[in-house]
């Protein structure tokens, strides 16, 4: 997740033939080719930015590889070996020291706030699933505790166990800038400022970065059935597991786990400039249009059917019919972002079920009995 969970808690192969290749340099990095610079038009802003160095000529990912419906080969697979997910390999009196990859910002000048993408070197040594979350333990000391180390931040991770280098050996973050408004004079507080996601979106590339982990298991992607239908609901940077979820059903050749069921994603954010891994999104729409539907709510751009403002709330509710139908058939249904968000979803759906003659009461229980229903909100 990205922002507060109790502390903080923020979700190709060949293109062709002969065109996109992986190869190992004398220093044993491991390189990504691209054979149509076409391809580069579709990428998101930040990777075209990061295209001008050459560490991220390596991680080159996102979205353009979807400009074919091959996907990427990924290694280790022996990631995909393990029966349970990894838990707490490191915890906050022993973390892992990680090194910072890239940080990018994700929105455009008119969002409100600022939310980064930050790619974090584990080297390997801190395996994870998608749905999961590391700890990320700021530089310096306590406030409330002076000569105590900072607590431990948790933020959902944004990429599959494989990550943005498709080697296994990083984890992406998807963290809004926390920052704070005095309400008396509408002027930015520095000594109130989020301490833990200012560090990361300011960091550099080489920078250090402590972190434990990881955790969690209610957000993870169940893959017992790979024709199983998901339904995706987030708030802002609560997109962050439902990326991993994606790219693993749709951008990596996982040979353990072929996709062919529904995923369906309804974000809620501010407004167009506030989107997050919108281009991605959208090429997966292109090119798997049977498999994957993607609807947005900009509460600043968009008017819900009573002329108010459209949360992701009002997007549920408009195709209300249609979730329950496919609920009462065994799809999942997940829930991430500010806990904010969950009253006026819970009442959407208890008013839906009234409507159709049953209680949510009854049938919320029945979800979780059967582990249809997950949430993680902060």
């Amino acid at each position: 997740m990205a922002s507060a969970l109790g502390a903080q808690v923020s979700v190709a192969a060949p293109i062709g033939a002969g065109c996109y290749g992986r190869s190992s340099s004398a220093k044993g990095n491991n390189t990504v080719n691209f054979c149509n610079k076409s391809w580069i038009g579709t990428t998101l802003a930040w990777e075209r930015k990061a295209l001008k160095s050459r560490h991220m000529n390596k991680i080159f990912s996102m979205s353009v590889q979807q400009a074919s419906k091959s996907k990427v080969a990924v290694t280790p697979l022996e990631l995909d070996n393990a029966k349970e997910p990894p838990l707490n390999l490191y915890k906050p009196k022993e973390p892992y020291t990680a090194t910072i990859v890239s940080v990018e910002r994700l929105v455009g000048p008119k969002a409100p706030g600022e939310t980064c993408h930050i790619v974090i070197d584990h080297g390997g040594n801190v395996p994870y699933w998608e749905g999961q979350s590391y700890g990320v333990i700021p530089p310096g000391e306590n406030p409330k505790k002076p000569g105590s180390p900072n607590t431990v931040r948790l933020y959902s991770i944004a990429s599959t166990r494989y990550g943005d280098s498709f080697d296994g050996k990083t984890a992406s973050l998807c963290v809004r800038r926390a920052v704070y408004y005095d309400p008396g004079t509408g002027k930015e507080d520095p000594s109130k400022k989020g301490i833990c996601s200012n560090f990361l979106c300011d960091s550099k590339p080489g920078d250090k970065v402590q972190i434990t982990g990881p955790a969690g298991k209610i957000m993870l992607l169940p893959e017992d059935d790979p024709n199983a239908t998901h339904i995706m609901i987030a708030t802002g940077t609560g997109v962050a597991p439902y990326r991993g979820y994606l790219r693993r059903m749709f951008m990596e050749d996982v040979p353990t786990f072929k996709f062919g069921g529904l995923a369906w994603l309804f974000l809620g954010v501010a407004n167009t400039d506030s989107l997050l891994y919108d281009e991605e999104f959208t090429n997966y729409l292109q090119q798997y249009p049977d498999n994957f539907r993607y609807d947005k709510a900009l509460s600043r751009e968009q008017k819900n059917k009573n002329g108010g403002k459209m949360y992701v709330q009002d997007k549920i509710e408009e195709y209300s019919d249609e979730i329950f139908k496919l609920l009462d058939g065994g799809a999942h249904i997940y829930f991430c972002g500010l806990k904010g968000m969950m009253p006026g979803i819970q009442d959407t759906l208890k008013r839906v079920a009234e409507q159709r003659g049953e209680s949510w009461e009854q049938k919320l229980s029945q979800l979780k009995k059967n582990k249809q229903w997950h949430v993680e909100v902060y």
